[in-house]
């Protein structure tokens, strides 16, 4: 069943530039991280180190996992399916026929490149080289398959729906869990959102027309900063006993992405780019989840049962043995815990 957030999503995309008639695509092509992998580091088989290639990863919808951070489906998977089209494969799955759609997300992925992070000393926290620039280009390299040659590419492009993101989680992960105070992260912000608003004009550039830009989650409410940044000062935390600290770092960065949205909009007339909202999505969903047909908050449903007030040890994470996952893995906005972000969220809502 789709809940309000889905269906007022699938709304917002289905409603065309000119009036109301249903908007439909011809494929859907999509980059980012965790929220978002349909398998990329699974394609041959997930490796033993990968706990989301472990049960019980992919239990509630496949049946086994499929390198998807979640117990089912992902967001892209969901808007696939509603405009009728294949579940988007990993773009390195080999041998594999992309014309319907491509996923590009890789866990661990982020915005900046490797570089950006190594001249702050921060090299050893970027475990994987998936960032934006380089999906871009994992995107170009399939197109000759896709559409073939520029004529043709602009044509199917322009009737396809393209995601960029949530994009800046696992850029801001890095220096926290690194070490680095909030003072020196909030400097990253601009170039993080100005890597993500190039790599949309990049896409504009090939021939993408609709894009969707989602934001970051609110951090502050992730039970694994909650776990390891707790605070004995209740000031430290909002009326939804978030880190109100962390929030607001995030709370910036989807405030400078919305600027640097509109100002794309402005200077391309043709396109409809949308934010897309996780933030206020993913906040109201932990005010009141049963609102959402949820029955958990900020606790983690698949972590280690019992340990502290949010399920999460680090030393247990979901598919590592000590875990264990709730009965009701549907009913939880925290399906299971991520190595990297510890919240897998599918809901998302859109506004221009």
């Amino acid at each position: 069943m789709l809940t309000k957030a889905v269906v007022s999503l699938l709304f917002l995309l289905s409603v065309s530039r000119c009036g109301t008639s249903w908007q439909s695509y011809d494929a859907i092509y999509n980059f980012g991280d965790s929220i978002s992998d349909t398998g990329n580091l699974c394609t041959g088989g997930c490796p033993s180190w990968l706990t989301m290639g472990q049960p019980p990863y992919g239990t509630s919808y496949f049946g086994r996992p499929t390198g998807r951070c979640s117990d089912g489906r992902v967001v892209v998977d969901f808007l696939a399916q509603f405009f009728g089209l294949p579940l988007l494969p990993p773009s390195k799955r080999n041998g594999t026929d992309f014309r319907k759609g491509a996923n590009m997300a890789i866990i661990g992925a982020t915005a900046m490149n490797l570089d950006f992070f190594q001249s702050r000393g921060l090299g050893s926290s970027i475990w994987n080289n998936g960032p934006l620039d380089t999906q871009i280009q994992w995107f170009q390299q399939l197109m000759p398959s896709i559409c073939g040659g520029a004529s043709d590419c602009r044509s199917h492009l322009s009737n396809s729906l393209f995601i960029l993101g949530e994009f800046g989680g696992n850029d801001y992960n890095a220096p926290i869990f690194g070490g680095k105070s909030l003072d020196e992260v909030y400097t990253y912000v601009p170039h993080i959102v100005n890597k993500i608003t190039s790599g949309v004009e990049t896409l504009i550039g090939l021939g993408a027309v609709d894009v969707v830009v989602p934001g970051v989650l609110p951090i502050g409410c992730f039970p694994l900063y909650l776990t390891l940044y707790g605070s004995s000062n209740q000031s430290d935390y909002d009326g939804d006993g978030c880190l109100e600290r962390f929030n607001d770092l995030s709370r910036y960065h989807n405030q400078l992405l919305k600027q640097g949205i509109c100002s794309l909009q402005s200077k391309y007339a043709g396109v409809r780019l949308m934010y897309g909202d996780f933030y206020t999505q993913v906040t109201e969903m932990v005010r009141s989840p049963r609102s959402f047909g949820l029955e958990y908050g900020l606790t983690v449903c698949c972590g280690a049962s019992g340990q502290g007030s949010y399920n999460y040890n680090n030393k247990a994470r979901c598919g590592m043995s000590g875990s264990s996952a709730c009965k009701d893995p549907q009913n939880s906005n925290a399906t299971c815990t991520n190595d990297l972000q510890a919240f897998t969220g599918w809901l998302i809502l859109i506004g221009q």
